[in-house]
């Protein structure tokens, strides 16, 4: 197929790029509103006891769960003329609305029944709602909410509440995609011009990189039409596409470039090209759009949608740069070397030429030589930093997000939430609320149980159709609307943090407590744990789902059994570290203060989970990388001794080091953009992964890898048998090339796109040296 697509960008470069460009316009203008369909939320199973106690207030239950808090504070204090005046309009207001149920306010309900709604010192009190939206509508209905809400004068009002958060946050989200795409772009376009010296060879990455965004906004709008997608799908999957698409380019773009100088013309150039590094690209992208894959077996949508998403992206990254950029590159031919930056440079301060030296001189190559004669020194010393790195991750804990992972600068509702947790008595956004849908009772004879619940240590007051109630006794009148044909729901409030410990023990005492009907818990403290258990139940399916796939691809790819095991613990001890760094960064908030972000005590759950398919996945694409060029030589030296294998390494790292050093600096650029977010796990999640893969590239693939390589020697290569005889018949296989030469220079034929058929027939002959000679400098 690789060999078909390149004979298309070959012989119709000029068709291709043109319907390449038309595709581009379709997906822009079908990507365009994507952001208009995509929703908040999706953390939850849909399944879960949570979940369908929600649903059941939301359909049967109007404003016992609401989704909207608006604060009202003065100095002057909340039961003052100012501030009557001011709850008085917001409520009437609300109440007014079609879109906006459950109102009730301090003022409404008087100084007894209200005195939960007032904050300890007096100046505040809220008023509460729920906006009736579904969760893809509920960021716009709530914006809207925000910009037409009454603020009077001589009292300040602040909107909070699930609903205004999803909107701020989606807004936040949209704003730091274009934030950190425009940090990306220059500064990978400065490194791209470091590493090809061209301005034209390093615009051609960030041109793939470009067309995958535009592809991907198309992506995103197709998978709505089917299924959910998560609003934080916009940022993660166009970095990826960004971070795919440049990374998978640079690979190409230098094998193009190192064929040139093997003496091909541009046709057998482009042809070699594909059916190598094209060959290693579609590969690497089958392992990422594996592993995003895996995401499948959960069953919140946030997740899922990364699924579907993420595997469509991959595939499309992949596909533009084994179709789009060889006939870009067909059309440039040497032209791809022009303009290069550093000529100027060398004049202006008097330096000559860098000259070219076969890979066995270079410092990537001396590097390797060095680490496989301290092998067991360096083995030893780096799967112990790297385990150090991972230790904080032992004692990770995760929990579900709420306004914290917004900046109070960059959100209302953030301050909202802030004033809750820190001035009121009860946490208005911190209750549960009690479902019992099969109770058909009296609404007195919920007494009994809201006296019992009032009585668990931690909660503040219980509010029922039998009653306001607090430690035990009856404290204020009952609640309308909380007993119907559907059932009863009870509210219970309290101060604790419904994401700690703590929050977690009462809501098992709350559970404990005997009921007069099967009894359904909705609130954070409920999400909360329900979101742990969908994530932690398949998680280990997840895992062995992922390393399996890796593992066969990995043998089919090497013919090797070791090789793949190899690969699955170093990509883990790589995990380890970086995950182990991002707690004591997010969860411990060391470097809070420099990042913006306000530290809570763990880990917003899925983002994890998130980051564990995808990191798997982008850390063996670099094994994939080195794996190919470590395998060519391999084929090449003989296969007969330990020294044949030392050398093939040595070789692979030579051959490929400065390149996929480059890759992965640039893939963290592209990820650090998002460390620029105002949302603290997409920080995370940038940060997180650009460490991940920095250590992999780094630390894993020059180090540890060579030193383990080096120690197993041929037995790299073993495979039983039966597996051999496997491998030879279904194996993705690849002739051995001749052996490297000295560049022979530009054929006189090399400098255009002509010549393509009988220049690829020498390429399929194996006419094609692969000298992969580098700078003096080693790099």
């Amino acid at each position: 197929m690789l060999t078909r697509l390149a004979r298309l960008a070959i012989n119709r470069p000029k068709w291709v790029l043109v319907g390449a460009l038309l595709v581009v316009v379709v997906c822009g203008v079908f990507g365009a509103s994507v952001t208009d369909r995509l929703k908040a939320g999706g953390y939850t199973s849909p399944d879960s006891q949570s979940a369908r106690a929600t649903k059941l207030i939301n359909e049967h239950f109007d404003g016992a769960q609401p989704n909207l808090i608006v604060a009202v504070t003065t100095d002057a204090g909340a039961d003052s003329a100012a501030a009557r005046a001011a709850g008085a309009e917001i409520t009437r207001w609300m109440g007014e609305r079609d879109d906006i149920e459950g109102v009730q306010s301090y003022w409404s309900l008087g100084p007894g029944a209200g005195a939960a709604l007032r904050s300890e010192d007096g100046d505040s009190a809220l008023v509460t709602a729920r906006i009736d939206a579904s969760d893809t509508d509920l960021p716009k209905v709530a914006e809207r909410v925000k910009e037409d809400l009454p603020r009077p004068d001589g009292v300040t009002v602040l909107v909070g509440g699930y609903g205004p958060l999803t909107a701020e946050m989606e807004s936040q989200v949209t704003r730091d995609a274009t934030i950190g795409e425009a940090v990306a772009f220059p500064i990978s376009l400065i490194v791209l011009m470091v590493v090809f010296g061209s301005l034209v060879a390093a615009g051609l990455p960030l041109l793939i990189g470009a067309v995958s965004i535009v592809t991907t906004l198309a992506i995103l709008r197709l998978v709505t039409t089917f299924a959910d997608v998560s609003i934080y799908a916009l940022n993660m999957t166009t970095v990826l596409g960004l971070a795919l698409g440049i990374d998978y380019s640079l690979f190409m773009v230098s094998r193009f470039r190192e064929e040139l100088r093997n003496g091909l013309d541009v046709p057998a150039a482009v042809l070699r090209t594909v059916q190598t590094a094209g060959r290693t690209v579609m590969f690497s992208a089958v392992t990422v759009a594996l592993a995003l894959a895996a995401l499948i077996v959960f069953p919140m949508f946030f997740l899922k949608s990364f699924a579907y998403v993420g595997v469509a992206v991959v595939m499309a990254a992949a596909l533009a740069a084994v179709l789009v950029l060889p006939a870009a590159l067909t059309l440039l031919g040497h032209r791809v070397d022009r303009y290069d930056v550093r000529v100027p440079l060398r004049r202006r301060f008097g330096l000559k030429p860098p000259r070219w030296v076969a890979p066995e001189e270079s410092r990537w190559y001396r590097m390797v030589v060095a680490v496989t004669r301290r092998a067991v020194p360096v083995a030893v010393l780096t799967t112990a930093a790297l385990l150090v790195l991972g230790a904080p991750f032992l004692s990770s804990k995760w929990g579900y997000p709420d306004d914290r992972v917004i900046t109070a600068s960059a959100a209302e509702s953030r301050r909202v939430g802030d004033l809750l947790r820190e001035g009121f008595a009860q946490d208005a956004a911190a209750s549960t609320t009690v479902v019992l849908p099969g109770y058909d009772g009296a609404a007195g004879e919920l007494a009994p149980y809201a006296t019992a619940l009032s009585r668990v240590d931690g909660v503040t007051t219980v509010v029922s159709g039998g009653g306001t109630f607090a430690d035990g006794a009856r404290v204020g009148p009952a609640a309308a609307g909380m007993v119907n044909d559907a059932g009863a729901v009870v509210r219970v409030g309290t101060a604790v943090d419904p994401y700690s410990d703590d929050g977690e023990r009462l809501l098992d005492a709350l559970r404990d407590v005997r009921g007069p009907a099967d009894a359904l818990f909705a609130g954070a403290a409920a999400e909360n744990q329900d979101v742990l258990d969908a994530l932690t139940e398949p998680l280990p399916y997840a895992a062995a789902l992922i390393a399996l796939t890796m593992f066969v691809l990995l043998f089919l790819f090497t013919g090797s059994v070791v090789l793949p095991v190899k690969a699955l613990l170093m990509n883990t001890l790589s995990l380890a570290a970086a995950f182990g760094a991002m707690v004591w960064v997010f969860q411990e908030g060391h470097l809070s203060g420099l990042l913006g972000f306000t530290p809570t005590g763990y880990l917003v759950a899925n983002i994890p989970v998130l980051m564990f398919c995808l990191a798997f996945g982008l850390s063996m694409d670099y094994e994939v990388f080195l794996l190919s060029r470590i395998r060519e030589e391999w084929l090449a030296s003989g296969r007969a001794t330990t020294e044949d294998n030392t050398h093939a390494v040595a070789m692979g790292v030579a051959r490929t080091g400065r390149v996929f050093t480059a890759a992965a600096l640039l893939m963290a650029i592209v990820f650090i953009g998002m460390g620029v977010s105002k949302v603290s796990f997409m920080q995370l999640f940038g940060l997180g992964l650009a460490l991940t893969v920095l250590v992999d590239a780094v630390v894993v693939r020059c180090l540890l890898a060579p030193a383990m390589m080096r120690l197993m020697g041929r037995f790299n290569w073993w495979a039983p048998p039966a597996l051999s005889r496997l491998h030879a018949r279904i194996g993705l296989t690849e002739e051995a090339h001749p052996a490297a030469a000295p560049p022979a220079g530009r054929g006189a034929s090399a400098g255009g796109p002509t010549g393509g058929k009988d220049a690829a027939t020498r390429a399929d002959a194996g006419a094609a040296a692969d000298d992969g000679s580098v700078r003096a400098d080693g790099r």
